[in-house]
């Protein structure tokens, strides 16, 4: 679940909760304990639970309590257009405009392992902590592919679609909760009302065309969890990135889907891990979820 923190103390967390109905949205109120891992920049505690700050929550089985807290996590990814001193400027694509990263000292090393290339023409991920400033980068959200963003090798024009696509699912947006829960899913077809992007590159495995608003039901590899969502967006900047990701052994090269933070932790992703192993099926239901479905 996402909301705005109304209060906070070692025993409960009330959150104020703008998807709920009513006026102004309505309070949730989940027990808290010493067991409950809260997120800001890496490890937090009950300082980071500020009024105000927005939160993402998986509640504890049975929805009494909180398992996990992201404070105020954000993440940005696509074309690098400038850099400067510890500062980054980035193309994140149609949808969602361009967007200035400061990268702090202590996390600028960690970023440059991953990302080694950090030049104009070239793919950047990076997890950050939303600040009134702007994102501040805390941790790589995946490894840096090795090509310039418009370098990648398409697959063969006549190379089938498979009914089950398998490879990485990461996310994209922040805790504010928009767009609506969902995927961006790369390759939506950009004719008619189908919602695509005309000059969207094809990504580097065969996907079936989908528009906005069709299902695709999504398996976490690593975990077993699966579920139906819509399609909310155009994954043109995931189809840019033919990466892996190694939750769970390493997957096969591309990114299938890029889900909003909830959806994404509602398939047990941990969010500053940046992505699971996945399986999807465009278009077909999942079963109950949050349970395994037969692939």
């Amino acid at each position: 679940m996402t909301g705005i923190v109304l209060d906070a103390s070692p025993h409960l967390l009330v959150l104020g909760r703008a998807d709920r109905p009513g006026p102004g949205g309505t309070e949730t109120r989940l027990a808290m304990s010493a067991d409950t891992a809260v997120w800001h920049g890496g490890r937090g505690g009950l300082a980071a639970l500020r009024p105000g700050r927005s939160v993402i929550v998986r509640p504890r089985d049975g929805g009494l309590g909180a398992d996990r807290v992201w404070v105020d996590i954000g993440r940005v990814s696509g074309t690098i257009l400038a850099c400067g001193k510890n500062t980054v400027d980035v193309d994140m694509g149609p949808h969602r405009g361009r967007t200035h990263v400061v990268i702090p000292p202590r996390a600028f090393e960690q970023v440059l392992v991953r990302h080694p290339r950090l030049e104009p023409g070239y793919l950047v991920d990076v997890i950050c902590v939303l600040t009134p400033d702007g994102p501040r980068a805390v941790r790589p959200g995946t490894s840096q592919p090795g090509y310039r963003a418009d370098d990648l090798a398409a697959p063969e024009v006549a190379a089938p679609a498979p009914g089950v696509l398998r490879g990485t699912v990461t996310w994209f947006g922040s805790a504010d909760g928009e767009p609506p829960d969902g995927a961006a899913y790369p390759a939506v077809d950009s004719e008619g009302d189908a919602g695509g992007c005309a000059d969207a590159p094809s990504g580097c495995a065969a996907f079936p065309y989908l528009s906005i608003g069709s299902e695709v039901a999504v398996r976490n590899e690593c975990g077993g969890r699966a579920a139906t969502v819509p399609v909310v967006e155009c994954g043109c900047a995931a189809a840019r990135f033919c990466d892996r990701c190694v939750e769970c052994g390493a997957s096969p090269r591309g990114r299938i889907a890029e889900l909003t933070p909830a959806a994404f932790v509602g398939l047990g992703g941990d969010l500053e891990a940046g992505c699971f192993n996945a399986a999807v099926r465009p278009g077909a239901p999942a079963g109950a979820p949050g349970t395994a479905a037969s692939w």
